[in-house]
């Protein structure tokens, strides 16, 4: 049997004077991108720079909408309302765009950032919200979402393009959320450890959760995270490992 799997990497998160990520590494390794839209962080000149990184390497480029919050970066939960998650998303999307278009690209997807990620996942009012708005800028556009997730479940029943998410360095609940980030169990460090699970989410459709637990999970995307040198390396070796397992690593758009 076949199987593949797209990387992905959240970047672009530098905002002005200040410097997050090592985005002209991690471009490198993965074949998707998900770029911030100056909501949570990132900015005009950021977002240029992201989607020509991108182009350069022949990675793959999505939005990443975020909450208007950028001294939280995005992380914190607000009191947004359906009409406001529409309007956001529709923003930075297509602000997004006209800098992908600018350096020949088409966006391939969109996947929200933190909080706004997080509560769309099983708020039916927002995800619907989401959802609407994925419809009216571009049917073909693909959401990128949480494995299992009721966005996932609503925009696969809306006919919708949609890529269902999982996370080499994060622990996971038996309702197949993440754990939060302030627990323990909420991340997995070690390569060692994150390969064998990634495998068993791509060739089984499995995960074991924090407390020990086998739940089911979809695995279409992997996102890893290389904001710093100890972050590459583990994108390196998840990325080697996979390879060794006879997975295929490649973006979404070439197998949804």
């Amino acid at each position: 049997m076949q199987y593949f799997v797209d990387l992905n990497s959240d970047i672009g998160e530098s905002f002005g004077a200040y410097k997050m990520g090592m985005d002209q590494e991690i471009v490198k390794y993965v074949t998707s991108i998900n770029c911030a839209c100056g909501y949570h962080a990132g900015d005009p000149l950021i977002m240029d720079a992201t989607c020509k990184a991108a182009a350069d390497n022949g990675v793959e480029i999505g939005a990443h909408p975020g909450y208007p919050d950028l001294m939280g970066f995005g992380r914190r939960k607000l009191a947004v309302t359906p009409e406001e998650a529409r309007a956001y998303m529709l923003y930075q999307v297509g602000a997004l765009s006209a800098f992908a278009k600018a350096h020949g690209k088409k966006l391939q997807h969109m996947k929200l950032h933190g909080a706004f990620y997080n509560t769309a996942c099983n708020d039916e009012k927002l995800a619907n919200a989401v959802l609407d708005a994925v419809e009216e800028f571009d049917k073909d556009l693909i959401l990128m979402v949480l494995s299992g997730s009721y966005i996932a479940k609503e925009g696969k029943r809306r006919g919708l393009r949609v890529a269902q998410e999982v996370f080499a360095d994060r622990g996971y609940n038996e309702d197949g959320t993440l754990v939060n980030r302030s627990l323990p169990g909420a991340f997995v460090k070690d390569p060692k450890e994150a390969i064998p699970r990634v495998v068993k989410m791509i060739k089984e459709n499995k995960v074991v959760t924090a407390n020990g637990k086998e739940i089911d999970i979809v695995a279409d995307s992997i996102c890893v995270h290389g904001d710093n040198p100890e972050a590459l390396e583990f994108v390196k070796n998840i990325r080697e490992g996979l390879k060794a397992e006879g997975i295929e690593i490649k973006p979404l758009i070439s197998f949804l």
